[in-house]
């Protein structure tokens, strides 16, 4: 087995509820980073103290063409926060939140601390399981639609989350905005920067790699698969890559929409709480999800895309949601890779910490 896959293999009966209170955290984490993000990039580190823990963002894992602002990092981030407070309901071990706890240190995204023992709920079950069951699926979706009270249950989970979420199934309206998602496609992919940024996260080797997607992920062919980085960087994809999207999102049962009221980075933490919400209600459900988030990437197309909504606010994430056959999960860096020492005092800024190992 590729050992960068071990992380989705977690025994639970393995939580040490009788250790130290580090010891339970550090087993939580466990499920954090088993959150999506943007090309895989992972872009999270954690500082273990006694009694709680410290979700830090990983500056050095940014995106600086499409997310110039940190916007898809903090949405990362709060996913994995979410994966977190989900397996520590389910461990029955109550915790309170504190969303960005000190203005100067913008790095630290949220503190955790863990309390007294709570009940678990039959939703905590049901979450907490499909923690390490979902995967994004960048596959064609079947037209079987969804049923309505599912897509209720998912807008419910992301309005639980201070978030909103507009599903749209309208023929119309999804080619609407099928035909935004490509035109963002040829946009982005016409830049070379863009492309240098993704290159970053190309892998032709996933045996060895423990993030990044691989070059199946970008739709490259095998035979020309071995130039890897070096296609993607060289070559201008945008229409073969829009002539897909626009072919998947048009087809797909539905398109959802997650916007947040605010553009901020609190705002940016809360839509990665409420998409992880929305992901794992929708994987309970067998239904698969990927993302099409290309028209958020441009501010002129994200303007646009918005007014197509009718929501105050922005939109954060868009999502192809549909029923697809199963998918392996793609790597994931281990906690003993993302945990700082207990007594770094560096801050998550530069090339300076120092994870445990």
């Amino acid at each position: 087995m590729n050992p960068h896959l071990q992380p989705w293999s977690i025994l639970a009966e393995e939580f040490p509820a009788d250790g130290f209170v580090s010891d339970r955290i550090e087993f939580l984490l466990r499920y954090a980073v088993l959150a999506p993000s943007r090309l895989n990039s992972q872009p999270w580190l954690f500082r273990l103290h006694h009694n709680d823990v410290e979700f830090l963002a990983d500056l050095r894992r940014t995106l600086p063409t499409v997310d110039s602002r940190n916007r898809e990092l903090h949405i990362a981030c709060g996913a994995a926060l979410y994966n977190f407070r989900v397996a520590a309901e389910y461990f029955g071990q109550s915790h309170t939140v504190e969303l960005l706890p000190s203005p100067a240190r913008p790095e630290v995204l949220a503190r955790v601390r863990l309390g007294q023992v709570m009940d678990t709920s039959s939703e905590d079950v049901v979450l907490f399981h499909a923690i390490t069951e979902r995967r994004t699926n960048r596959g064609r979706f079947l037209t079987d639609p969804i049923p309505e009270p599912v897509l209720g249950e998912l807008a419910d989970a992301a309005d639980m989350e201070s978030a909103w979420l507009v599903l749209v199934t309208d023929e119309a309206a999804r080619l609407e905005l099928a035909r935004l998602v490509a035109e963002a496609d040829r946009l982005l992919w016409s830049d070379r920067a863009f492309r240098r940024d993704v290159a970053r996260w190309v892998r032709t080797d996933t045996e060895h790699q423990a993030d990044g997607l691989s070059t199946r992920d970008f739709g490259v062919s095998d035979w020309i698969a071995f130039a890897g980085p070096s296609l993607v960087r060289a070559f201008d994809r945008g229409n073969e890559r829009a002539t897909v999207d626009l072919d998947y999102a048009a087809h797909a049962p539905a398109l959802a929409a997650l916007g947040t009221e605010g553009d901020e980075p609190l705002h940016w933490l809360r839509a990665g709480m409420a998409l992880q919400r929305v992901l794992l209600h929708a994987q309970s459900q067998g239904v698969a999800a990927s993302y099409l988030n290309q028209p958020i990437e441009v501010e002129e197309l994200r303007f646009r895309m918005a007014g197509m909504l009718g929501r105050n606010g922005q939109p954060q994430v868009l999502l192809r949601l549909g029923y697809a056959g199963e998918v392996p999960p793609t790597p994931r860096r281990s906690v003993k890779h993302v945990l700082l020492h207990q007594e770094s005092s560096a801050h998550a800024h530069g090339h300076t910490q120092t994870p445990a190992r």
